[in-house]
């Protein structure tokens, strides 16, 4: 009898063990200014009635005369829980930077940079749809025995399946106005499918979060992805179109979403206190709010285009809160960091930026 009370607790030993593997969350919010994330909403864009339809209304969600209340306001998740289990980079206002070194700063450039760990100028000068020549952490993790076929890429702009270059890393990436990418779709899936195709589209190149969210929350209900990376692009598009109302409304949506995941996975023992949340942009833009109106792009004729931010918590990172040192922080170094994370050794084609010193290990 003893014998056989050793064999069951072996092996409730090893499913455990099995189990305890590091997961990781990775999301970019595309074109979240730095401002908005540790200021809240800006008193010269929200007060500006060309770049909101209903003032009032808007300064009652987000507006405080404190800086602390209006991010807040605008970020209740990050700023009342998340800072609290993780590391925030990049207030710019208290010397801490975090910034790209890729000088296009277009969408495309700063994905690139931060999911190979290094910048492309040569080679990736625009946001046209060709294959990504460099492999992304995620193809080579995906060639690895322990990661091959337990990786899902979601994100809104339908750009990401060259970004990734699906054709030569067979990562499976749902984006744009895809349909679930699942052999055997859940219900939701497939209500999913039915609505975004009957969905009125804003953008012809972008779908709304939530059917990016939604996909990605029940891949990891249903599919149980070791390594998960989401791409909302909402923010991005309505700053280009000069909608600040929108930008801040899906900003705050956002922060929405992302709580959500994290509820999930502390609920499901799969990802229970085995996950990390990875979340930073992929550029910055301009601040001005004159006849240039810079704060609705970005690229290299656009100042502080290069400024973002970066964020971490959950399993494995230091509880620092918010970084309030003079330091200097890059988005090459993202990747590396993930890598570390999940304890894999990422040699690139070209030399990465060193792990973010965020890891408890």
């Amino acid at each position: 009898m003893k014998k056989y009370v050793f064999i069951l607790i072996l092996l409730a030993s090893v499913s455990l063990t099995a189990q305890r593997e590091n997961k990781v969350i990775w999301i970019t919010i595309d074109g979240l200014r730095w401002q908005e994330f540790y200021e809240g909403a800006d008193s010269l864009l929200i007060n500006e009635a060309k770049f909101v339809y209903s003032k009032e209304e808007l300064k009652q969600k987000f507006w405080n005369p404190e800086e602390n209340k209006r991010r807040e306001a605008l970020f209740p998740f990050f700023w009342n829980e998340a800072v609290y289990k993780g590391v925030f980079l990049g207030n710019r206002q208290l010397g801490n930077e975090f910034s790209l070194k890729n000088k296009i700063l277009l969408s495309y450039a700063g994905y690139n940079e931060i999911l190979t760990g290094y910048p492309d100028d040569e080679n990736i000068k625009d946001n046209s749809k060709f294959y990504n020549p460099n492999k992304t952490l995620l193809e080579v993790l995906n060639e690895s025995p322990e990661y091959q076929g337990k990786i899902r890429v979601f994100g809104s702009w339908d750009v990401f399946p060259y970004i990734f270059n699906e054709n030569r890393s067979k990562l499976a990436v749902n984006a744009g106005y895809r349909h679930s990418l699942s052999e055997n779709p859940s219900p939701n899936e497939l209500l999913l499918n039915k609505i975004q195709d009957e969905f009125p589209k804003r953008w012809g190149t972008v779908r709304f979060d939530t059917f990016t969210h939604n996909y990605a929350l029940e891949s990891l209900k249903n599919d149980k992805p070791l390594v998960t990376y989401i791409a909302y692009g909402e923010t991005d598009d309505f700053a280009h179109e000069g909608n600040y109302q929108k930008y801040l409304e899906s900003a705050h949506k956002t922060d929405k979403m992302i709580k959500e995941l994290w509820e999930y996975v502390q609920s499901d023992p799969f990802y229970k206190n085995q996950t990390t949340f990875i979340i930073t942009t992929d550029h910055g833009r301009g601040e001005e709010a004159t006849e240039e109106n810079t704060w609705k792009h970005h690229g290299r004729s656009i100042k502080n285009s290069e400024q973002t931010w970066f964020i971490a918590f959950g399993n494995n990172v230091k509880e620092l809160g918010e970084a309030k040192t003079r330091k200097a922080y890059f988005a090459n170094q993202v990747a590396a960091t993930v890598a570390k994370y999940l304890e894999f050794n990422y040699e690139a084609e070209t030399e990465v930026g060193a792990p973010l010193p965020i890891l408890t290990h």
